[in-house]
């Protein structure tokens, strides 16, 4: 059964999400809920069943999963709560969240703090304008990698890959370990954009070759793709005339970059950084929304996954102590409220650290005249504080009572007093 307010709520389950609530939760976080809108944590890490992960925080080589589980062990043994197959549609400045999920239903929660740990999403071929034909066979690195190591589905036999990031690289290796001939890997760039040690383990140690300043200049089928045309480029990225080539092939994945998933952030109020596209935040991962933290790849695009795990540290651990403080201010106040027939009840709070002196009066005005004997009355709940009685209650007269100082221990054990106007 979800609650209406949590400590911490983090979004989003991959290597910084998991490690925000645990973080969260062993600083003194009370009550930590993680939403995934997948259907089990880990995030991105499912999918990636090589090994790599994990040599900086564990001093061993793990696969994605078993890094994974690492941390989705301790999250369960920690009593952190989790909200799978869920959507966070939006959030308020206010950390007011609005979410759907097959078990909750819509649900609307708030949080004394929020970690956005969204991660990133691969560039399509939308968005770097490729030209040609729209036949199947077009993926991105990522989304092949799930239908090969998580659906079980090969998604082509003959592969051209255009980009060297680190999931294309991978993939390569990963392909021909599956018996699909990778052609090669077109780079734009003069330079490799992955990892070194993915070139030599992916790439060099297979055969597969990699063209360096070159790119698609043209997707070539009907129903499927049946070939792909490659062209060099010059300094400005501009084809060369007289080198393309056309590459036979029926897929091309492209691994043509990541780009922070932020379209929450936004909504949230929150300002990103046009060079990172993630938020501006401060050394505890604090976006400029006060509550409001980020860890991962939302913020900025990470080498390694250990990285974004100690990233996810840093902002659990910071979230949950503006959380504890957030919540121990709270508990010093007592919020008035109004009630029965009261527009209004001014001071909106008291501090019980500051009742102290003399009886402290409350003001108020009354929404409905009465007539005759009303009482005035302050109630924690169904117990009552106070009350006096006065011959009539209107509008257009101000209304008060004092809070005696006898009854300070009663209103000290108060989260929110009511003040009725009602007849007697």
């Amino acid at each position: 059964m979800l609650k209406n307010m949590y400590d911490v709520i983090v979004i989003g389950s991959g290597p910084g999400g998991l490690a925000a609530a645990i973080e969260a939760k062993k600083t003194g976080a009370e009550d930590v809920l993680m939403i995934e809108r997948d259907r089990e944590l880990g995030g991105i890490l499912l999918q990636c069943i090589h090994n790599g992960f994990g040599v900086e925080i564990f001093k061993e080589d793990f696969t994605g999963p078993t890094y994974a589980q690492q941390f989705i062990s301790q999250v369960y043994e920690l009593g952190v709560e989790t909200l799978l197959d869920a959507m966070v549609l939006d959030i308020s400045p206010t950390r007011h969240i609005y979410a759907i999920s097959k078990w909750s239903g819509f649900a609307e929660l708030d949080a004394r703090a929020i970690v956005l740990a969204m991660g990133a999403r691969e560039r399509t071929r939308a968005q770097i304008r490729l030209p040609g034909t729209r036949p199947a066979g077009v993926y991105t690195a990522g989304t092949a990698q799930r239908f090969t190591n998580v659906e079980g589905y090969l998604p082509g036999q003959r592969f051209v890959i255009l980009g060297s990031g680190d999931i294309g690289m991978i993939m390569a290796r990963r392909l021909t370990f599956e018996g699909a001939k990778v052609e090669r890997v077109l780079e734009i760039m003069p330079f490799l954009t992955g990892l070194t040690r993915n070139y030599v383990q992916c790439l060099l140690d297979f055969d597969i070759p990699l063209q360096l300043r070159h790119t698609v200049k043209r997707i070539m089928g009907n129903f499927r793709v049946e070939a792909v045309e490659a062209v060099q480029v010059d300094e400005k990225w501009q084809p060369i005339a007289g080198t393309e080539e056309i590459i036979p092939c029926d897929t091309l994945l492209l691994s043509v970059g990541l780009i922070p998933e932020n379209e929450l952030s936004k909504k949230a109020g929150v300002v990103l950084d046009p060079v990172t596209g993630g938020p501006f935040v401060d050394e505890g991962m604090q976006t400029n929304v006060a509550g409001i933290f980020a860890a991962g790849n939302v913020v900025h695009i990470y080498d390694l996954v250990d990285w974004v795990t100690e990233a996810g540290s840093v902002a659990g651990r910071a979230a949950a102590k503006y959380a504890i403080a957030l919540r121990q201010e709270a508990a010093r106040h007592v919020k008035m409220q109004a009630g029965q027939n009261v527009r209004y009840v001014v001071p909106h709070r008291l501090d019980k650290e500051s009742l102290v002196e003399a009886d402290q009066k409350l003001q108020m005005r009354v929404i409905q005249p009465i007539e005759g004997n009303v009482w005035v009355e302050v109630k924690d709940g169904d117990e009552l504080v106070t009350r006096k009685g006065q011959r009539y209650a209107r509008p257009g007269e101000m209304v008060d009572i004092k809070l005696p100082q006898k009854a300070y221990d009663a209103v000290r054990k108060a989260d929110t007093l009511t003040v009725n106007v009602v007849p007697r």
